[in-house]
């Protein structure tokens, strides 16, 4: 068992000793625990199961044209520039500057810093200054407490201390590691804030682009089903039709004119998204406005290397930074379970004149060194290090939860875009056909030649027809987007 004990030195031995101990300390301490190791990237060398192709199909339609996938093409911080449009630029630099989800996470790394950098602090010893005057009137019953007989005095008491602990098994070092792991995933979230704010941003609007779309598709048939409406009227009133197809008629122009109110609430909903995004109250409808006819559809898609996605996704670092955090607070929980070492030094005066407190014999000072070991505690030290190590368990199974489900939306992403490509072609070919046979229908009924089964059947399928185009061309859009974010985001080359 380790007791107090104290020197008998003078000022410039005490001095060096101290300087001895900090830098015996820091120089031959070790550091129990385990040492981090960055967990190897997936053996595996692509992300889907088949082949991949190099491109997509096409389609004469405006967003119809082919997409290459270019294999380990890097991508820019800036990706959503390649869709082209100034009025989204704008929007998400105001976003960047405006969203206060943004400001909480470099709000939230700054503080993680500061917190490494106040842990740091205990590598230095800490030292406090300290002055006490005091008035004193003693008893005479008592032996004076002063040299002299004096029985009422001033005390004057000026006193610097120094404490150190020095890390002698690297439980501070281990503590500092576990922060600066701490502060690593904060700035990993902060990406991550980043990448999913512009990826929401392009999405909202591309959703916004193809809810004014359908809006005007759907104008567009109520327009044709309205006139069709009043030539089956005029027909009945001359007898050539019954009032059952009015009937008809009139309940498949209410029917097309019942889709358009859901259609106006999406996109007042997502100008509130849009709104709300960019760090703006929903009342200011401060937005730009978008058409799909303003997003150009980029060509040219990047593809990085499974071996790489580890490295780019700011999810799968964050998750690897609470590994790091969690492996160094069993170091921290080793540490605590061993000897434990102090030292306190004391130098300051004390006089009944203020001028003489370092005069004569009246400063004095002090050295203690301290060595404890917590010999039982009801086995906590040891449950807590327990408690630590199911941690770095637990966070090394989130990693790799995190990388799976980082390649899983690489794999479904890739497979989407070729899917959202055949369907933009299939719902092109599709809507020809159906734009043909209204406009053959609509002649016939007008002559006579089909009945108004025959028209409400062609402007049903025209209706259908047009609106997945639409949603066609919107996924494409919002699917390349979603490759983007996928990949990473392109974080690694922003200033």
């Amino acid at each position: 068992m380790m007791l107090p004990y104290a020197y008998s030195l003078s000022v410039g031995q005490f001095s060096r000793a101290l300087a001895a101990w900090a830098v015996l300390a820091l120089m031959s301490g070790c550091a129990v625990g385990p040492d981090f190791h960055r967990p190897a990237a997936p053996a595996v060398d692509g992300y889907t199961r088949q082949p991949w192709v190099a491109k997509t199909v096409s389609a004469e339609i405006s967003g119809g044209k082919e997409q290459r996938f270019v294999q380990n093409q890097d991508i820019s911080h800036q990706w959503w520039t390649l869709f082209q449009s100034p009025q989204l630029n704008a929007l998400i630099e105001r976003a960047i500057k405006a969203n206060p989800t943004l400001a909480a996470a470099q709000a939230a790394l700054r503080q993680a810093m500061e917190l490494v950098y106040a842990q740091q602090g205990f590598f230095y010893p800490t030292i406090q200054a300290n002055f006490s005057p005091a008035r004193q009137s003693a008893s005479g019953a008592l032996s004076p407490p002063l040299s002299t007989t004096q029985l009422l005095f001033n005390l004057f008491t000026t006193q610097v201390t120094v404490g150190f602990t020095p890390d002698v098994f690297g439980g501070n070092r281990r503590q500092v590691e576990s922060l600066q792991a701490q502060a690593d995933l904060q700035r990993f979230q902060n990406e991550a804030t980043y990448v999913t704010l512009t990826s929401n941003l392009v999405t909202a609007a591309i959703q916004e682009a193809s809810l004014r779309a359908q809006i005007a598709a759907t104008k567009e048939i109520i327009g044709i089903s309205t006139k069709s409406v009043a030539l089956v009227r005029r027909q009945f009133e001359l007898g050539a039709v019954a009032g059952l197809d009015v009937a008809a008629q009139e309940a498949a122009l209410a029917q097309v004119k019942q889709t358009l109110p859901p259609l106006r609430k999406q996109l007042e909903q997502t100008r509130d998204l849009l709104t709300a995004l960019a760090g703006d109250f929903p009342s200011e409808d401060s937005v730009e406005q978008f058409d799909l006819s303003g997003l150009h559809l980029p060509e040219d898609l990047p593809v990085s290397l499974p071996s790489k996605l580890v490295e780019q996704r700011p999810d799968v670092r964050a998750a690897e930074a609470q590994m790091h955090s969690a492996s160094a607070q069993i170091g921290v929980a080793i540490a605590n379970r061993l000897p434990q070492f102090t030292i306190t030094a004391a130098y300051g005066g004390t006089s009944t004149v203020f001028t003489q407190m370092f005069a004569n014999k009246n400063p004095y000072w002090s050295m203690i060194g301290n060595a404890a070991q917590t010999l039982f505690a009801g086995g906590t030290l040891l449950h807590r290090q327990r408690a630590s190590e199911a941690a770095f368990e637990q966070a090394a199974a989130q990693y790799r939860s995190t990388v799976i489900t980082a390649f899983q939306n690489v794999a479904d992403t890739l497979y989407a875009l070729q899917s959202d490509a055949e369907s933009l072609q299939a719902a092109m070919l599709a809507e020809r056909a159906t734009v043909r046979t209204l406009d053959l229908t609509l002649k016939q009924q007008q002559l006579g030649y089909v009945n108004y089964l025959a028209l409400l059947s062609a402007q049903q399928a025209d209706q259908q027809a047009l609106v997945t185009r639409v949603q066609a061309q919107a996924n494409r859009l919002a699917d390349t987007a979603a490759l983007f974010q996928a990949l990473g985001g392109g974080w690694w080359n922003r200033p």
